[in-house]
C-alpha cells in the first residue's frame, strides 16, 4: 500500500471545513519535542500514527499489507502507510478503533511477537468483547505460546467452551465439520502444557485410513509408510513451534506422532494425548485408546462424523461413544457447527450446503 501526499488524496483535504493549511506546522513536521515514540496527530477526521523507530513494518502491516487491509474492511476506513507513518481516514468512530488496533499491534511487534492474521483479528475485537483486556494481555481463555511468542484466542463461543472444557476435564471429545479448529486448538493446548512443564510429553495419534481411495503399497521403512497419515499433525506442530525445536522434541520422544494402532499395550502417564480423525477409529480401537489414559494425563478426541472413511461394515468408534460415554462424569462432549469454521469463508458455505443436501437426501453415513 503505497503512501501518497495528503493533498493528492481528496479535494476536501485542502478546501474542507478544517483544511490542512491552518494546522500548526509542528504537527505536520513530526510533533512536539518529547512526544511519545508512538503518537497520534489529529488531522481533520483522520489520525496520523508515528510508529516507534526501527519498527518491523513488514510484520506489522503483513504480507502485501494484508493486516492493514483487514483493518480497513473491519472499520470502513482507509489506511496509507509511508515508512513508519500510518494515516487513518474515515468516520470518527472507525478511525479511533483502527488507530487503537494499530497501537496494540505495534506494542506486540515491539515485544517480539509474531504477528499473524489471527492476532490482527483478535486485536480488532473491541475491549468489551475481549473482557476489557488489551490484546497484549492474554485472556484467561487464550493460549500463550512462548516459543513463537504467539497468542491463540478462540474465535467463537463454541471454541471458547472447547478450551474451557480441555482445561477442566481429563477427556474431551470435539465433534464437528472440518475447519472449526478442533485439532488446532487441542494442539495449541498440548504445546502450551508441554512448554509450561504441566505434562512430560505430547502424544498425537491418527487412524491410518485412506480418505476414500486405496493408496496401495507404500515404499520405505515403517516411519516412511505411516508418515503420510500423520503429516497433518506435523504441519500443526510446526505452526506452533520453531521447526528445529519441534524436531528436537520429537527425536527425544517428548513429542510422539504415531498411528492409532501403535497405542495398544501402553499406559500413558503425565501426557497430553490427541486422537485426530477419530471418526475413522473402529469401535475396538476407540475402546483401546480410551483405556490407555494414565495418571496426570489428558486426552482430546476430535473428528467429523460426516466424513467416515471406514468400510461400510465397520462401526465408527466416535459415533458410538456419544451414546456409551454420554453420562460418564469427567468426559465432556463439545459439538461444533458450520458457524465455527475458521478457514476460507467458502468452507463455511460448503459445509452448510452439504448438511442441507444430506438432510434432504438422507445420504449421510450413519453407523
Amino acid at each position: 500500500m503505497q503512501g501518497r501526499d495528503l493533498a493528492e488524496r481528496e479535494p476536501g483535504w485542502v478546501f474542507g471545513p478544517a483544511p490542512l493549511l491552518f494546522l500548526p506546522a509542528v504537527l505536520l513536521l513530526g510533533g512536539y519535542p518529547g512526544q511519545s515514540p508512538l503518537s497520534l496527530k489529529k488531522i481533520s477526521g483522520s489520525e496520523k500514527i508515528i510508529l516507534p523507530k526501527g519498527s518491523d513494518t513488514a510484520s506489522l502491516f503483513g504480507s502485501f499489507d494484508q493486516h492493514l487491509k483487514l483493518i480497513e474492511r473491519s472499520f470502513s476506513v482507509r489506511l496509507s502507510a509511508r515508512g513508519e507513518e500510518v494515516l487513518v481516514e474515515g468516520e470518527p468512530h472507525g478511525v479511533r478503533e483502527a488507530a487503537r488496533v494499530i497501537h496494540e499491534l505495534s506494542r506486540l511487534e515491539q515485544g517480539g511477537y509474531t504477528l499473524t492474521a489471527e492476532e490482527v483479528e483478535h486485536a480488532i475485537l473491541s475491549p468489551k468483547e475481549r473482557k476489557g483486556r488489551s490484546v497484549h494481555e492474554p485472556e484467561s481463555d487464550a493460549i500463550f505460546l512462548s516459543g513463537k511468542k504467539r497468542i491463540i484466542a478462540p474465535k467463537s463461543p463454541t471454541q471458547r467452551s472447547y478450551l474451557e472444557s480441555i482445561r477442566k476435564f481429563d477427556v474431551v471429545v470435539g465433534i464437528g465439520p472440518a475447519g472449526t479448529g478442533k485439532t488446532y486448538l487441542a494442539m495449541a493446548m498440548a504445546v502450551s502444557a508441554l512448554l509450561k512443564q504441566e505434562v512430560n510429553r505430547i502424544i498425537l495419534a491418527r487412524p491410518a485410513v485412506e480418505a476414500g481411495e486405496k493408496l496401495g503399497f507404500l515404499p520405505g521403512d515403517m516411519f516412511e509408510k505411516v508418515n503420510p497419515y500423520v503429516r497433518p499433525l506435523y504441519d500443526a506442530l510446526y505452526d506452533m513451534m520453531e521447526n528445529e525445536r519441534a524436531n528436537r522434541l520429537v527425536e527425544r520422544g517428548d513429542i510422539e506422532i504415531a498411528p492409532l494402532a501403535f497405542m495398544r499395550g501402553r499406559t500413558l502417564n503425565d501426557s497430553f494425548i490427541i486422537l485426530d480423525e477419530a471418526q475413522n477409529a473402529t469401535s475396538e480401537q476407540m475402546k483401546m485408546f480410551l483405556t490407555r489414559l494414565g495418571f496426570h494425563s489428558k486426552a482430546v478426541i476430535t473428528g467429523d462424523i460426516t466424513q467416515v472413511d471406514l468400510p461400510t461394515e465397520k462401526v465408527s468408534g466416535l459415533i458410538e461413544i456419544q451414546e456409551i460415554l454420554d453420562q460418564v462424569s469427567g468426559i465432556r462432549f463439545v459439538y461444533f457447527s458450520e458457524r465455527d469454521v475458521v478457514r476460507h469463508k467458502l468452507v463455511q458455505e460448503i459445509v452448510k450446503a452439504y448438511e442441507q443436501y444430506e438432510g434432504k437426501t438422507g445420504k449421510s453415513r450413519k453407523r
